[in-house]
């Protein structure tokens, strides 16, 4: 599988594995163990968390099944967030939903992290979500203290437009760092973006995207949907052409786009995530590309 690479410590896999709901998926540890080497062994080695996943519990599912084969640590690349408060029974003394991007929590949620992943250091920490109390400069001077201490080796950040980029991005340039990775939200049903500043940007400055949600969280399939329904109009006979899954002609759509995005596939199941395998080996026409782009519009183009 393509590699794409991230910095000079760091490449991801072209397809990347998510487990935004891995405590609903009722795996043991070993099966997710199993799961996990099937994975590396289709070449997807990224695997996405956040530390609020599953109430703050995915990390530390993933973390038991790893450790049940450590060498497989080094075949893999692990992508975590931090920066969101999630009330919750484990954590009482979070009093509120809000962001928290200071020096401490930052800190204190990559420690936690790397407790709960059972690894020594995280391939990529991003900034969950933008934040209107950011301090760009404590974030910089938290990224720098964990890059030095050999606890990260990329960092980024997740659903950031091109200014708040930019703000945080400057601070970092300062001390001979930058943003690495940026996680937002891509699909056939989400073009904002594809059409704002946000994907254009990064590509400028060499900044690799994640796509979540490349499904649209499985609301493509939704007969109840009229833009949905429209945009799946287009791309079943896509599928009927090219012998492939409706899900394989999404994911190629997007790996079209010339910021070399990398899908995160949010499925328990092997066969979704052969279905984004197999989109790597299909080439749509440009005229194929629009047809879907302008099913979503709504409106052709100029």
């Amino acid at each position: 599988m393509e590699r794409i690479r991230i910095n000079q410590h760091v490449s991801y896999s072209r397809i990347v594995q998510g487990f935004w709901r891995l405590n609903e998926w009722g795996f043991s540890n070993q099966q997710l163990n199993d799961f996990l080497h099937e994975l590396v062994d289709r070449g997807i080695t990224t695997m996405d968390h956040a530390d609020i996943y599953g109430q703050y519990t995915c990390e530390s599912l993933f973390g038991d099944a790893l450790a049940l084969t450590p060498n497989l640590r080094e075949k893999i690349e692990i992508v975590t967030k931090c920066g969101i408060i999630l009330p919750n029974d484990s954590h009482p003394h979070f009093t509120g939903h809000r962001y928290d991007q200071s020096y401490e929590h930052i800190i204190q949620s990559v420690d936690q992290s790397l407790l709960n992943l059972k690894t020594d250091y995280i391939d990529t920490l991003l900034i969950h979500r933008p934040s209107p109390l950011m301090d760009p400069e404590e974030v910089t001077r938290a990224v720098m203290d964990l890059v030095n201490e050999g606890k990260i080796r990329a960092f980024g950040v997740s659903n950031f437009k091109c200014n708040q980029y930019e703000l945080l991005n400057e601070s970092l340039k300062k001390e001979k760092s930058h943003i690495s990775v940026n996680q937002v939200e891509v699909s056939p049903l989400q073009l904002e973006n594809i059409e704002d500043c946000t994907l254009n940007r990064m590509l400028q400055h060499d900044v690799k995207v994640m796509a979540w949600s490349p499904l649209a969280g499985g609301k493509i399939f939704d007969k109840e949907d009229e833009k949905a329904q429209q945009v799946l109009s287009v791309i079943q006979p896509l599928a009927t052409k090219y012998q492939v899954s409706v899900g394989t002609v999404i994911y190629s759509w997007l790996l079209r786009l010339p910021s070399k995005v990398m899908p995160i596939v949010g499925s328990s199941k092997l066969d979704r995530v052969d279905e984004a395998i197999a989109a790597t080996k299909l080439q749509l026409t440009d005229q194929e590309w629009f047809d879907i782009y302008v099913a979503s519009r709504g409106t052709d183009i100029l």
